[in-house]
């Protein structure tokens, strides 16, 4: 075992040997990052299918502070991974970012824990990436959504045993044996009101996206090494949501490129880590989407951001059956408000760093 700036690491090759060159070709070493909290059920599921993957030259695997049994079982079940043990929470964007620094891989591969990747799901993000311009610092992958989903019918009310997806027409969508096999997303997407949304969110699965989008899916994607010395890792005050939104925008600011890579692909079970509706998604969503339009969009776009905010806060405590919601969203509407100065120096430091302005970024609204 050793310490990598402050946190456990247990690290073991499959054979113990690096191999930077194979059938006399040089290929980029390639490291896949997966975290988890508490679910280690569901992590190791995911790190198996990344061990399998040949290109996977590292799989790191970082317990983000977990309270039961996590990381004995990890250290059990998957030994050829590198296990960083954290010993406390910070969120997703800490965890990505502790599994990034304990690897010296030329790409990282980030991977949910709740996603299981299709055979040679690593390889296609890597040789993507390897292809592509020297500009493109991100190549995100094809995340299908697991099970079959039907339109629920007008009318019916969801029951609280029933599971639903809203999309972007506002229609909800259900689990169902008879449904179709839809989308979770193509590459992420900001609209004019600072709104992160996943690219073709419940498409049919067999639509074709364009290969440009303006970020990338924190779930899975491969990040240049380069590019990430170049505009910092993953920010950690956001906790988690928005995360890989953020550092999209630092990206694009500073002329780099993500692409999408269709045959890169993996099946996600949605938000079965974090809980699509739980307090911490309605409060941190509605915070980081206003603090990230802060830090980098035009001011349009931050002032209909912080309207849009208050208004659906206000409506949503108004009313009694979303009330916990509501004041949920007005309270990280709030802690923005009081941390308001750090927020603009923030935004005049990434204005000073930046080569592309603000209003030049095609945030694929």
């Amino acid at each position: 075992m050793r310490l990598v700036r402050g946190a456990l690491v247990r690290q073991r090759g499959r054979d113990g040997v690096r191999h930077p060159e194979r059938r006399g070709r040089r290929l980029t070493r390639t490291a896949v990052v997966v975290v988890n909290w508490n679910r280690a059920d569901l992590t190791v599921r995911a790190v198996r299918a990344a061990l399998a993957d040949p290109a996977a030259d590292q799989v790191v695997v970082v317990d983000n502070g977990s309270a039961d049994d996590s990381v004995a079982v990890l250290r059990d079940e998957v030994p050829e991974a590198t296990l960083v043990v954290r010993d406390r929470n910070g969120g997703f964007a800490a965890g990505a970012n502790a599994g990034i620094r304990a690897t010296d891989a030329d790409v990282v591969v980030l991977l949910n824990n709740d996603a299981v990747p299709a055979p040679g799901f690593v390889g296609a993000l890597r040789d993507h990436l390897v292809a592509a311009p020297d500009d493109v610092a991100a190549v995100t992958g094809r995340i299908v959504l697991a099970g079959r989903w039907a339109i629920l019918p007008a009318g019916t009310r969801p029951g609280a045993d029933r599971r639903t997806l809203r999309a972007h027409d506002g229609r909800l969508w259900t689990p169902s044996a008879d449904g179709e096999v839809r989308l979770n997303s193509t590459g992420v997407v900001v609209d004019r009101d600072g709104n992160g949304a996943d690219r073709d969110w419940l498409a049919p699965a067999d639509t074709r996206a364009a290969r440009h989008v303006f970020g990338f899916s924190g779930g899975a994607s491969a990040l240049r090494r380069s590019a990430l010395d170049d505009v910092g890792l993953l920010d950690e005050g956001l906790f988690m949501y928005y995360e890989d939104t953020e550092l999209a925008w630092r990206l694009a600011r500073r002329g780099w490129r993500v692409e999408h890579a269709a045959d890169a692909v993996v099946e996600h079970d949605h938000s079965a880590s974090s809980g699509v509706q739980s307090d911490l998604f309605v409060s941190r969503n509605a915070r980081n989407r206003v603090v990230v339009a802060l830090w980098h969009a035009p001011w349009a776009t931050v002032v209909r951001a912080v309207v849009r905010t208050a208004g659906r806060g206000v409506r949503g405590a108004s009313s009694g059956s979303t009330r916990h919601e509501g004041l949920l969203v007005l309270a990280a509407l709030a802690d923005v408000v009081v941390h308001l100065p750090r927020h603009l120096a923030r935004r005049r430091a990434e204005s000073a760093r930046a080569v592309v302005p603000r209003g030049r970024v095609d945030t694929g609204a």
